[in-house]
């Protein structure tokens, strides 16, 4: 199959979710801040999305913490890895992009993981918004952060299993 795309309601305003087979290859907020690098969407189509729409669905209302999809994300072999260690940041947990570039071994390459960062192409799915700066402020966001905020407020726990924590 080849590619397409579909656009879904969400919390967060609509989402335009792009295949190439059975592989998610991006998911864009409307308003995406940066263009996405896949140019062409192809047609759009209501079905062959199911798994990713339930999974999100799951994601919203609090009972998914972690996707179960095939992705085929497009980039550098960089911003792979990037990408990767991304999907490895555990739900209701952030990380800053310093702590990234020194888990890629390289702890001069913040700036870079930032890039790269900014230009994942499948947002939520590989959460790019659970990156921080270095004082624990909300940096950009391709979504906007407003929509970064709505998600780690999704994600923090409930104030009763804080109270458990302590």
């Amino acid at each position: 199959m080849s590619v397409r795309h579909t656009v879904v309601a969400s919390p967060v305003g609509p989402l335009t979710l792009v295949g190439d087979g059975a592989a998610l290859i991006g998911l864009y907020f409307d308003g995406h801040l940066r263009t996405p690098r896949v140019t062409d969407l192809g047609p759009r189509v209501d079905d062959g999305f199911e798994a990713v729409v339930q999974q999100l669905g799951e994601y919203f209302a609090g009972t998914r913490r972690e996707f179960d999809l095939e992705l085929a994300p497009r980039g550098s072999a960089f911003e792979k890895q990037v990408w990767a260690l991304l999907t490895k940041i555990p739900y209701g947990e952030t990380r800053t992009y310093g702590q990234l570039a020194a888990e890629l071994g390289d702890p001069g390459a913040a700036q870079a993981v930032g890039n790269a960062n900014g230009w994942n192409p499948i947002s939520i799915v590989v959460p790019c918004h659970r990156v921080v700066g270095t004082s624990g402020g909300l940096t950009g966001y391709a979504g906007g952060l407003a929509r970064k905020r709505f998600l780690l407020s999704l994600e923090e726990p409930p104030a009763d299993e804080v109270g458990r924590l302590f």
